[in-house]
């Protein structure tokens, strides 16, 4: 599937701000809901998000197939309409999937692919680099984003590995930093310099990631309450930094919430609560929401 190009397509200095990394809406049967794709594109751009990533972890990526994966990507490109960048997640603990999902991408106009480590398989750092040398190298014109993500990976990408990678391969152009290791990002910043984009996936490092010099962030959190998730993101390029940083702190108990249970469980529950989506079913082996966490996630929103 072809689709006129994009405003951002192939473009990674449109990915900034606060990019929603949707949740994937499914029917209470478990099938995918691709209408409701659409809703919570106009929900977010409607609120001020900066931009759309489908696939990451908050999609439930290891749920799906590949061509489920594809459907989502689709759905999103079409509500998103060239409004925002699309930013969405590629990656696979198989090559042949990745390739497939960044050849999609690619063809769906995104601005940036999203590429996780491989997961499970804990490869060497070695093995990290001949992987993602493998998709720059099979992509060179589309500009890949390395996830790294070792909570779910279990495997951390240095930052002399990403150096590396980002010396040998021009469009390898930025990493999303999802670990609390906030030395990390330094590292990569001060091997690939500043103009490399960063961007945050851990809810509390948004703001600190923005005062080292990063881009943006992809916050669970911008699923429910994407209107301060993104003014966080404007207070700060305004030079607003006390506004800023009073954001940050009153994100933590949304962050609190969404986190109650393990990610996107939370989220889900609270866009059905809202009536944004009309069922917050999560794939096996999620499990619904506990009465104790609906009570702590309902208290802490005041829902």
């Amino acid at each position: 599937m072809t689709l006129t190009p994009t405003p951002f397509a192939g473009d990674p200095t449109s990915v900034k701000g606060a990019i929603t990394p949707l949740v994937t809406p499914f029917h209470p049967d478990g099938a995918l809901d691709l209408e409701s794709v659409a809703t919570l594109v106009n929900w977010q751009l409607e609120r001020g998000t900066h931009g759309i990533s489908v696939g990451g972890s908050t999609g439930e990526p290891t749920s799906q197939t590949v061509e489920e994966r594809i459907a989502v990507m689709r759905a999103a490109t079409a509500a998103i309409a060239g409004r925002v960048p699309f930013l969405p997640g590629t990656g696979s603990a198989r090559l042949d999937e990745t390739f497939a999902l960044c050849a999609e991408a690619q063809a769906l106009g995104a601005a940036a692919a999203l590429v996780v480590t491989p997961y499970y398989g804990r490869p060497t750092q070695e093995g990290l680099f001949d992987w993602y040398s493998r998709v720059a190298s099979e992509f060179p014109d589309l500009p890949i984003i390395a996830y790294n993500v070792p909570i779910r990976a279990a495997v951390d990408v240095a930052p002399q590995t990403v150096a590396k990678l980002a010396r040998k391969h021009d469009n390898i152009v930025g990493i999303k930093e999802t670990t609390r290791d906030f030395e990390h990002v330094s590292y990569v910043l001060n091997a690939c310099g500043t103009d490399f984009i960063a961007l945050s996936g851990i809810e509390l490092l948004c703001y600190p990631m923005l005062c080292l010099g990063g881009d943006g962030h992809l916050s669970c959190v911008g699923n429910f309450a994407p209107e301060p998730v993104a003014e966080l993101y404007d207070a700060f390029v305004a030079g607003d930094h006390a506004r800023a940083r009073q954001l940050h702190y009153d994100l933590h108990p949304l962050v609190d919430a969404a986190f109650a249970e393990t990610n996107p469980i939370p989220a889900k529950w609270v866009l059905e609560r809202m009536g944004v989506l009309p069922s917050g079913f999560a794939r096996e082996p999620m499990s619904p929401l506990s009465q104790a966490g609906q009570a702590k996630v309902a208290a802490l929103l005041n829902l």
